[in-house]
């Protein structure tokens, strides 16, 4: 198979099993066609206001000030005198969109929403607010319109400030939450010359929804502890107590007004927000006005194990927890709307003060409509399934839900009250259970069709591997023709009955896809069974206890990678080891500088998996020392190898520009924290340095010389001045270290190479990247080109973990990008995100290109082993996802497989640049021909 087409078919196949994870586990749990199910009884409220303050931690509100006062003294009052509270529990991921889908359509948001950035609806889905007679909502143009935009009818009503206002670098984030309440109080100023929304107020089942984003933006922007996040708390407490006063004169005080409080999601302590720590999944609730409890005080212990009733001074108040999801229940009963459709919610009861009976109505309508979800998903299911291969759920078959419905009804004549919401609660919990089991009905199905393609195109990996090393390539004889006929009308059977059995299943097409990708990767092993039979009887002659000794190493080597996703500190432990390797193989007596030099990068290296991940304060002078330390090996390499290379008057001006230009990025940081400390905004001519700096980070190395040494140094200059401005502390000594190590890397493969009688001992710095490219097999494999190949798998994983998990989300910090643009816009501050993740990356590619051509061994083969290694990875990886757990350990043991697939493609394409980034250059100016010695 040639390169390319190999290459194509390669990343065609990755791609299948990357997007595979998605069908499998990411698709939409949705269904549409269920009836919406009523309450009979008169509800009591006939509107309701929804305040949700976002990134409002629930410690921040409950805690007192040392003296024993409240940052929220209304609210408090509340919860003291006339309302209801406890602490709502957020899911992973605890971002605004799935949160607020949460809290309004009473389900948790699927994955694949991510990919439109929270804001747009991949599936549409019901709300309280589509179910409401009227929904007027006030706040971020993030999350208003994607409720207004999946209503029936036009009766949501969206006011929205501009996208621009929502400036971390504000002075003062706040003013977005002044905005809304002002926008509020004018409009009900308005209404009274307004005849039609007089009219409008006046009906029932209508919804207010305040949106306030500035406690999360000042979160963002000068951390929860910050004196700006919790003078924000203050400034809404007040801001609910006017809307309060202002709702009730309105409305002649005539108490058919329910209030709830709540926030989306919370944060942690250095202002990030996405993944499963407390902070980040604990918020307020507080529910107050018509037909909710006032506040019950209590003497009992309660039934929570933690401290938070101590610590918060409330032991004395009943609280009642719920998830996230029950609060959508609960504002459609309060104002007598139907459940949403897709809701998971189960109505909360405690807060309800109502009769018996409109709680076990209540109960009723909710246990149905959960109910209708499992009766559409089954239908669905057994439309798509054989008869005598489907399975149906047998703890809720048909018939056992007709009998639950009838008993139901009955206890409900007999009014026993009790009873009822006992059953519903029992029905509700096989119903949710039943949905969960019929959305992952094709999954073990799914999953072993992914599983045999994996173990397929790892097996052709390793056969085209070993045929490389052992030069098999011996003509077909007659019987393989024979045999390679049968073997095509075999795969092609195959591949018609599958094809029938899926389109008698009316599967989607990408299923076809999963399940008839195995067959021709199958056939190309299979066709190779002489090799196979001729490579068994070949073994004897190899060396084997070397080569199990290898393998026991690379195996014992990938669980070890597989761990440092769980454990960063086992990286740590690896590099530790790998300082060893020139005194275990001998290089350490015929190196001894650079045995030296490669243990101390090592170790020095090892330091960075072992601090944290998140929560590290500004720090804006490790970064000023990282551009230091740039500049510093930067001058000393060229000073070291002034006399081995003549460097060309335009090479040196192009790295004396570099220098200067790493200094002024690293002061860059500095000056931007300074202004935005001062609240001044972020200054024009950092933003523009920053982005030429980006824009012509891939462009300037091509400028340089394409001697091995001098075009690394280049590419090492370039992507450090742009990682600098993406760094916030420590991290930004990452890439000079790791460069360091990458250099001495080189220089240490060369000796190895030298040790070994390959080759000559040639002159590192004479090597020329354009003249060195993809050597055509000069050599064959070894058994230290695995060596070499882990080396590198080791390095990027390294390299992706070195300063932060980026399988936890909230190992996101929004002031990495604030050199850049300081409005909130997911895409482009992600993207930037992604580029300072890929920095190292580039850095260990390229560094791998140059040991390709120094060992002169053909780029294809060393890559043939990396794609094996980092497929059985990703395999491992595969078997490790879970759908039980929590829902962190669940969404951590997804993005691990989505990564090491990712990282396997990314390698695939990336592989190309690195060539094209250190083999190419562009002259922009002519000069004279001249000849290195």
């Amino acid at each position: 198979m040639r390169v390319i087409t190999f290459f194509v078919v390669g990343l065609a196949i990755h791609l299948v099993f990357f997007v595979s994870i998605f069908d499998i586990y990411f698709t939409s749990p949705l269904v549409h066609g269920m009836r919406p199910q009523m309450v009979a009884l008169s509800p009591p409220a006939s509107r309701l206001v929804l305040v949700v303050a976002d990134g409002l931690r629930a410690d921040s509100l409950y805690t007192l000030h040392p003296n024993g006062s409240s940052r929220a003294p209304y609210i408090r009052s509340v919860m003291e005198e006339r309302g209801s509270w406890g602490v709502s529990h957020t899911r992973v991921p605890t971002e605004s969109r799935p949160g607020h889908v949460a809290l309004i359509a009473g389900f948790y948001e699927d994955v694949s929403a991510v990919a439109k950035g929270w804001k747009e609806n991949p599936v549409e889905f019901d709300s309280v607010f589509n179910e409401s007679r009227h929904t007027w909502s006030w706040g971020s143009p993030d999350i208003l319109p994607m409720f207004a935009k999946g209503a029936s009818g036009d009766h949501v009503y969206t006011h929205t400030y501009p996208a621009e206002n929502e400036d971390f670098a504000s002075s003062d984030a706040s003013r977005l939450d002044t905005w809304v309440f002002d926008e509020v109080k004018s409009f009900f100023r308005s209404a009274r010359a307004n005849s039609s929304l007089m009219s409008s107020l006046k009906e029932d089942q209508n919804v207010f929804f305040l949106h306030l984003l500035g406690i999360d933006t000042n979160g963002h922007a000068h951390r929860p502890m910050s004196q700006e996040y919790l003078e924000n708390i203050g400034l809404v407490d007040s801001g609910v107590a006017d809307l309060v006063s202002l709702v009730e004169d309105f409305f002649d005080h005539d108490g058919r007004t329910a209030y709830v409080f709540t926030s989306d999601h919370g944060m942690t302590n250095w202002g990030s927000h996405g993944a499963g720590h407390p902070s980040e999944t604990l918020t307020p609730l507080v529910v107050w006005g018509a037909g909710v409890h006032t506040a019950k005080r209590v003497t009992d212990p309660q039934p929570y194990h933690d401290t938070y009733l101590q610590d918060w001074h409330l032991e004395h108040l009943r609280r009642v927890d719920v998830n996230q999801a029950d609060i959508a229940p609960l504002m459609a009963s309060l104002i007598g709307v139907p459940i949403p459709l897709n809701s998971v919610g189960v109505l909360p009861l405690l807060y309800l003060n109502n009769s018996d009976l409109f709680k076990a109505e209540s109960m009723y309508a909710n246990a149905l409509q959960i109910l209708e979800q499992f009766k559409v998903k089954m239908a669905q299911k057994k439309e798509t399934t054989l008869s005598f291969l489907f399975t149906p759920y047998q703890w809720l078959t048909e018939s056992k839900q007709m009998d639950f419905v009838r008993q139901a009804r009955v206890l409900m004549q007999l009014q026993k009250y009790t009873d009822v919401v006992t059953l519903c609660r029992t029905l509700m919990s096989r119903a949710m259970k039943g949905l969960a089991y019929y959305h992952t009905y094709d999954r073990f199905f799914l999953g072993c069709s992914v599983v045999l393609g994996f173990v397929g195109w790892t097996s052709y990996v390793v056969l085209l591997i070993l045929k490389t090393h052992a030069s098999i390539r011996r003509p077909p004889a007659h019987t393989d023709q024979v045999s390679g006929r049968a073997l095509t009308w075999v795969c092609v059977c195959v591949t018609l009955l599958l094809g029938v059995f899926l389109l008698i299943q009316k599967s989607p097409l990408t299923y076809y896809v999963y399940c008839l990708l195995p067959v021709p990767v199958w056939y190309s092993v299979l066709k190779e069974f002489r090799t196979l039979t001729y490579l068994i009887q070949s073994a004897p002659s190899f060396p084997l206890w070397k080569c199990l000794g290898y393998f026991v190493l690379v195996a014992f080597g990938i669980e070890l990678l597989v761990v440092s996703f769980f454990h960063r500190a086992m990286l740590t432990l690896g590099l530790s080891v790998l300082s060893l390797w020139p005194i275990l193989s001998g290089l350490y007596g015929k190196a001894k500088f650079r045995t030296v030099s490669w243990v101390l990068g090592c170790l020095c290296l090892s330091t960075f998996p072992l601090m944290p991940v998140v929560g590290r304060e500004a720090n804006v002078h490790a970064v000023t020392c990282a551009g230091a330390l740039t500049l510093f090996t930067s001058i000393c390499y060229l000073w070291s190898s002034r006399r081995r290379t003549v460097l060309h008057l335009s090479d040196r001006q192009q790295f004396i520009f570099q220098m200067l230009h790493v200094a002024v990025c690293a002061y860059v940081p500095t000056l931007t924290h300074s202004s935005l400390q001062q609240k001044q905004g972020l200054p024009l001519l950092n933003q523009i340095i920053s982005w030429t700096t980006l824009g012509s980070s891939m462009l300037v190395p091509l400028l340089s010389s394409t001697r091995l040494f001098h075009r690394l140094l280049s590419i090492f200059l370039s992507l450090t001045a742009t990682y600098l401005l993406l760094s916030t502390g420590s991290e930004a000594l990452f890439p000079p270290v790791l460069s360091w190590l990458m250099f001495v890397w080189i220089n240490m493969e060369q000796e190895a190479l030298h040790s070994q009688g390959i080759s000559a001992k040639q002159e590192l710095a004479a090597i020329d990247f354009s003249e060195n490219v993809d050597i055509a097999k000069v050599r064959q494999l070894k058994l230290d080109d695995i060596r070499r190949s882990y080396f590198f798998v080791f390095f990027i994983i390294t390299a992706f973990f070195g300063t932060g998990n980026i399988a936890s989300i909230n190992s996101f910090d929004p002031a990495s990008v604030y050199c850049f643009l300081t409005v909130f816009n997911p895409f482009i501050m992600g993207g930037l995100m992604m580029w300072k993740v890929i920095i190292p990356f580039v850095i260990v590619m390229c560094t791998f290109e140059s040991i390709q051509v120094t060992t002169q061994l053909s780029s294809r083969s060393l890559f043939l082993i990396v794609l094996v290694i980092s497929d059985l990875m990703a395999l491992h990886f595969f078997f490790l996802v879970q759908d039980y757990g929590s829902w962190l350990d669940i969404g951590t043991s997804i993005s691990h497989y989505v990564i090491v697939m990712s990282m396997t493609i990314f390698l695939m394409l990336l592989s190309l640049v690195t060539h094209i980034l250190t083999s190419r250059r562009i002259s922009l100016w002519t000069r004279p021909k001249m000849h290195f010695p």
